[in-house]
């Protein structure tokens, strides 16, 4: 089913840098791989006039439970969203701030995708199998459509790239597309205006 631009918005899920010691958003050249899709993809959303929405860890040290399985990360006031993603630079843009793996839990992503009349998400982002997983988890729970960008999202904590993909399809009914076919879909969507 093509997009509707209308009411389809884009999540980028933890694609973060941080200053100082992380334990897991350190720069690789997989990570890098994935943020240069994302680029591509934000581009071709923000031509468009999509929705991009930031998801993005901001733990409190000390605090919140999922520091307790993977140590200090996405700390609050120490990690933001990549500056190579240009957060901000479109019109419609919002950074959510999530203190859990998904990007709805008690947080006020939901409200504002209703607000704006969404109901199909575009993911990209990290990881795979634990954040962009229960993020749309959520979402389906939620009702909205998702798509995910195979090659704008990683694996590198659980599980296997494979798995979630496979997951997202069979249990969520996810549209699994590259980034290629996404651009060229959302360029495609705005041919006839």
């Amino acid at each position: 089913m093509p997009i509707d631009v209308s009411t389809t918005a884009v999540l980028v899920i933890d694609e973060l840098v941080t200053k100082g010691d992380d334990s897991l958003y350190n720069p690789s050249e997989e990570e890098q791989r994935v943020v240069d899709n994302s680029a591509r993809v934000l581009e071709a959303a923000r031509a468009r006039d999509l929705p991009v929405v930031f998801c993005c860890d901001q733990h409190l040290r000390g605090l919140d439970r999922e520091l307790e399985l993977w140590g200090d990360h996405g700390l609050k006031g120490v990690a933001v969203p990549n500056p190579l993603l240009r957060p901000g630079s479109g019109r419609r843009e919002f950074v959510i701030p999530k203190r859990r793996y998904s990007g709805f839990f008690q947080t006020d992503l939901d409200l504002t995708l209703r607000e704006l009349g969404v109901r199909c998400v575009i993911a990209v982002g990290e990881d795979t199998n634990i954040c962009v997983l229960h993020t749309l988890a959520d979402a389906y729970f939620l009702g909205y459509e998702s798509v995910v960008v195979e090659d704008a999202t990683r694996t590198f904590l659980c599980g296997t790239q494979e798995a979630g993909i496979e997951h997202f399809e069979r249990c969520y009914g996810s549209r699994i597309v590259s980034t290629e076919e996404i651009v060229s879909e959302l360029a495609e969507a705005g041919a006839g205006e």
